[in-house]
């Protein structure tokens, strides 16, 4: 079943479970999935969608760290109870061991040997892994990879 779908049936239970949290937080997500759908003119397909998950999850972290920082427990308290709802939507993801296996073949592959490279490195890396590993985890590999 695609995840759009998923959602919209989690969204009617959570309805019928009067779980405000959880249909708030996936009301949300279906918002941002459907205004992506619009300004680009596209149907969004599984990846698509796992896209605008990883963004939505990078913003509560962003959010948590700075309302932590700001001493507001109550906004940390709501945005990693978010969180945790989106993350259930996220497929499962790839080992740091893995990222770096899949990132060194990357850098075998196109032959990279420098920092220099790292845009080109970083571009198939996200081609090969997106949606299948957090980006910044990758990033970090694919440095430590054209650093050696």
């Amino acid at each position: 079943m695609p995840i759009k779908e998923h959602i919209a049936q989690a969204v009617k239970a959570a309805m019928l479970a009067k779980d405000h949290q959880t249909r708030d937080t996936l009301r949300l997500l279906q918002a941002a999935v459907k205004q992506r759908e619009v300004d680009e003119r596209v149907e969004l397909d599984d990846a698509g969608v796992v896209a605008v998950l990883d963004k939505l999850v990078k913003q509560r972290k962003d959010s948590i760290a700075a309302f932590e920082q700001a001493g507001r427990q109550d906004l940390v308290d709501q945005e990693q109870a978010e969180l945790a709802v989106l993350q259930t939507y996220l497929p499962e993801r790839l080992s740091a061991e893995a990222v770096a296996e899949a990132v060194q073949a990357i850098v075998t592959q196109l032959g990279a040997n420098g920092p220099g490279d790292m845009g080109k490195v970083m571009g198939a890396a996200k081609a090969q892994l997106a949606g299948k590993a957090d980006m910044g985890q990758v990033s970090a590999a694919v440095k430590a990879a054209l650093s050696r």
